[in-house]
């Protein structure tokens, strides 16, 4: 998904100067964000109080949405570098097109994970036959700088990791978890997990005491470590934690986000994750003059045009508050 905002401006993103070491409980309230005429999401990364966690950098949280007389996604063809895009549903389907001429439909709790490397573009919308409800989340992770000039490619996984416990499924999406290994290829110690909690379910998760964390809610009343955390919202953890005790009041999706704190300063710009204001200029030229990030054939559609770049000077930054 892309960064529709016409008014982009850059995050500073990554290093660890901010990283908070130890565990906290940090309430991340959403931006609501239009995109296109008819759909708005909940963005919940980047933050004004907290960019990133661990190489997670850009969190969307959308619907349920009824869309059973409506077109549902539309996303025009869009260019990304520098980071890998997580599609993830609940409810719905998702067809996916790029540049490398992947054309794939993303059912719920599968993977559909396109690393952008070097250069990509790609669209996302909703098939023109497609379920009543659409629900999921958009994500982005940083790609450390030995990978981010890496060939692009796109990866389908149907069949993920499930690891169970009484009260909990948890589905690997990425990294490991509790003995588990995503199949999807990742280029830093990351973890991601959808958790599906049953009414009364009050358990403890296995963590990583170097990782930090946060917890985004998807659905139902569940509590973690303690704070009551609602749909559409993500809770900060911090590090340290080698266990998190969670407790659903209701039938309840979470989405478990974590990893090794992120070292890298980072520039963030519209689709684009970069290290100096050149790379980012470049970007914008490239894509605007229909170079090097391919195209996406198949969407009935123009791509999209890049926003104008802002008067100041974008600096990589480590993380800010």
């Amino acid at each position: 998904m892309s960064n529709l905002e016409r008014e982009a401006v850059p995050s500073p993103c990554g290093g660890r100067g901010f990283v908070v070491t130890e565990p906290v409980r940090e309430l991340l309230s959403p931006r609501h964000v239009k995109l296109g005429e008819s759909s708005e999401v909940r963005r919940l990364l980047p933050n004004l109080g907290r960019r990133m966690v661990g190489a997670w950098c850009f969190v969307d949280h959308y619907g349920p949405d009824d869309i059973a007389d409506e077109p549902g996604m539309q996303v025009p063809p869009h260019p990304h570098m520098g980071l890998q895009t997580v599609s993830w549903l609940h409810e719905g389907e998702v067809l996916h097109r790029d540049s490398t001429g992947s054309l794939q439909t993303i059912r719920p709790r599968e993977l559909g994970l396109m690393t952008s490397g070097r250069a990509i573009s790609h669209s996302e919308e909703s098939p023109r036959s497609h379920a009543r409800f659409l629900h999921g989340a958009q994500l982005w992770v940083a790609l450390p700088d030995g990978h981010r000039h890496t060939e692009p490619r796109f990866e389908h996984h149907a069949d993920l990791p499930v690891v169970t416990a009484p009260g909990i499924e948890a589905t690997l999406i990425l990294g490991d978890l509790d003995g588990a290994t995503s199949p999807g290829t990742a280029y830093t110690p990351i973890v991601g997990a959808d958790l599906a909690l049953t009414r009364g379910a009050d358990v403890r998760l296995p963590l990583e005491p170097d990782f930090e964390y946060a917890v985004l809610s998807m659905s139902g009343e569940a509590h973690v470590d303690g704070v009551p955390v609602l749909p559409g919202s993500m809770l900060y953890l911090g590090c340290g934690r080698d266990e998190l005790p969670l407790r659903a009041e209701s039938d309840a999706g979470l989405m478990l986000l974590g990893g090794e704190p992120f070292a890298e300063e980072l520039i963030m710009f519209w689709n684009w994750i970069g290290r100096s204001q050149d790379e980012i200029v470049q970007a914008r030229r490239d894509w605007m003059e229909g170079s090097r990030f391919g195209e996406v054939q198949g969407y009935d559609g123009d791509p999209l045009p890049a926003p104008e770049l802002p008067q100041t000077r974008l600096k990589p930054r480590g993380r800010v508050r």
